[in-house]
């Protein structure tokens, strides 16, 4: 007998029917309701549950997706570090989101309030009956993606413990705020808050341009800023600006596809939070497969154009963050735009990338990545464009809401206020971590360490390839000390060239004593530098093409000694019969 489950009545948008048919015969009972087999949890919550957590897997995904993107565009000195960085997003916000964090976005306590959630600290409230560990899964894969966007704006040179603080700081307290404030049903921003603070629909934001990708953005910026450039960054020299060039293509493509594999999690594992039924949730996930598609690509064609036209090249790195601008765009609004809308929130979007991107260059801003570019400018971008692209029949499909809140205008004030609030929100918060880091000189590396890359500095890897700007030949070594204390590469590459200083300058002084001792001696030097006399030169010198060698005359070698090489070697080598 094979059993399965299906709507019990035309009418029905549940699964509550047990359906069982025997194997070889074609009648089709229905043996028993809901009631019977389903005493704890409906299919919709078992539906619900096992979407959810592998649509929780893909976002997690996209980890992988950072660290590839991430390695890829900072120097090969760098890639350990920056690594290790996206590593500890996701350890350090695992626990730190466990602990209070899933706790101030969506704690239902009596302490919770419009602006921040309390109770079920480190899931206590989901040890009794275990049903909603899912939901934390799938949103601490959120908060390490925030985390991980403002690893790239700061690249480079932040020391590794002021990341760590910062990232404390953003999964437990930055991030989780404004999730409360827009996904919880208590949030003084939430659609889904029974009175809304901003009247109507309050502010719509289905996967996280703004909750995530806005947060992320303008605390990388802020974090820039306060750090200030990379060595190099404003030089005006083109050669040195060079030098400042990501270490592989390779890589940051493997990310940025990765990534967009991920973004289908991101975006689709959201239908399961609009109030939806699974059946209809999974409806909606599938309308914001399209949409996703449609404007990641029309993100990237837009930036191939533009690079072909104006640059009169097809750039690789605008392509790429031509799609991840895309992805980011839509994000707020994938379940409410028609197909269309889509293309054209990706196309705009990627130009929203191009201008900002241009304008922080403009403005001496040193973003390695292009974090806020991409994530920050593109999130509100996409926070924008729920008010503008978004239809009714869709508002109304996925939210239940049916007002003229788009037709009035009405709900783009409040994207654009809900944006104002966040940026504000995340660009202070930010600012109280990285300010006092910097005065404290816990912020940046130094010098020293940041020329010869983190890698060694802070992790102490062997490095094999050159390093020309900090003075170290081919050649490996390790860094053996223990932390900054230790033996630096750096400060031995300069031991050595005082000791070859040193040497030159001793091979000088014995140079003039033996050019004073010769000169009062009127016999002459041989090729080899031999005290021979010149009749017995002649004699025992092999010749070349039957002539033999000329000698060479004191003051003339002496002179040659302070020539350059090329100089030298033509009173030496020079063939006679030329």
């Amino acid at each position: 007998m094979v059993c399965f489950y299906a709507a019990n009545g035309a009418g029905s948008t549940s699964l509550d029917a047990r359906i069982c048919v025997d194997q070889g015969v074609s009648n089709v009972s229905l043996m028993e309701s809901s009631v019977d087999f389903a005493t704890e949890a409906s299919l919709n919550d078992v539906t619900e549950i096992i979407h959810i957590v592998i649509f929780g897997v893909l976002v997690f995904w996209m980890q992988a997706g950072f660290s590839m993107l991430e390695a890829g565009s900072v120097r090969e000195k760098n890639t350990h570090s920056i690594l290790f960085k996206n590593l500890l997003d996701a350890s350090i916000g695992a626990i730190c989101f466990w602990l209070v964090g899933y706790s101030f976005a969506f704690g239902t306590g009596t302490k919770t309030n419009g602006f921040i959630g309390s109770g079920n600290y480190a899931l206590t409230d989901y040890e009794e009956d275990g049903d909603d560990f899912h939901l934390w899964f799938f949103h601490w894969a959120f908060s390490g993606a925030a985390a991980t966007i403002v690893s790239g704006s700061i690249a480079e040179r932040c020391r590794l413990e002021a990341y760590v603080l910062f990232t404390i700081f953003m999964t437990t307290f930055i991030y989780p705020v404004v999730v409360h404030w827009v996904w919880s049903e208590d949030g003084w921003l939430s659609t889904f808050r029974d009175d809304p603070v901003l009247k109507q629909n309050g502010m719509i934001d289905f996967a996280g341009a703004a909750v995530v990708h806005t947060v992320g953005g303008v605390s990388g910026l802020v974090g820039t800023l306060i750090l200030r450039p990379r060595v190099g960054f404003l030089s005006d020299d083109e050669e040195v600006r060079a030098k400042l060039k990501g270490s592989s293509d390779l890589l940051c493509s493997l990310g940025v596809s990765i990534l967009w594999m991920g973004w289908y999690g991101f975006n689709i594992g959201s239908s399961f939070f609009t109030g939806q039924p699974g059946i209809n949730a999974l409806t909606v996930g599938a309308r914001v497969a399209v949409t996703t598609t449609i404007a990641a690509a029309s993100g990237a064609i837009i930036c191939m154009i533009y690079s072909r036209m104006f640059q009169s090249l097809y750039l690789l790195k605008f392509c790429l963050n031509g799609v991840l601008a895309g992805l980011v765009s839509i994000t707020g609004s994938a379940a409410l735009v028609e197909v269309w809308g889509a293309l054209c929130i990706g196309v705009l979007g990627g130009l929203v990338y191009i201008g900002s991107s241009m304008l922080l260059i403009y403005l001496g801003i040193d973003d390695p990545l292009d974090a806020f570019p991409v994530h920050g400018a593109c999130g509100i971008w996409g926070t924008l464009a729920v008010g503008i692209f978004s239809t009714s029949a869709n508002m109304k499909r996925v939210y239940g809401i049916d007002n003229d809140a788009l037709s009035t205008g009405n709900q783009i004030l409040n994207q654009l206020i809900g944006s104002l609030v966040i940026c504000s929100w995340s660009a202070v918060m930010s600012g109280i971590v990285f300010y006092p880091l910097r005065f404290a000189g816990l912020l940046r590396v130094s010098q020293v360490d940041e020329e010869v890359g983190l890698d060694v500095a802070e992790h102490g890897v062997e490095i094999r390839a050159a390093c020309p700007e900090c003075g170290r030949n081919n050649g490996s070594f390790t860094n053996t000390g223990t932390g900054r204390a230790g033996k630096n590469p750096f400060q031995e590459s300069k031991s050595k060239v005082a000791r070859r200083s040193e040497a030159q300058e001793e091979g000088k002084n014995e140079q003039q004593k033996d050019n004073n001792e010769i000169a009062r001696s009127p016999r002459k030097f041989t090729r080899h530098g031999s005290h021979k006399d010149t009749a017995l030169e002649a004699e025992t010198q092999p010749s070349i093409r039957g002539i033999s060698q000329p000698s060479i005359d004191l003051q003339d070698m002496s002179e040659s000694r302070t020539q350059p090489k090329e100089h030298r070697l033509r009173g030496v080598l020079e063939d006679p019969l030329t």
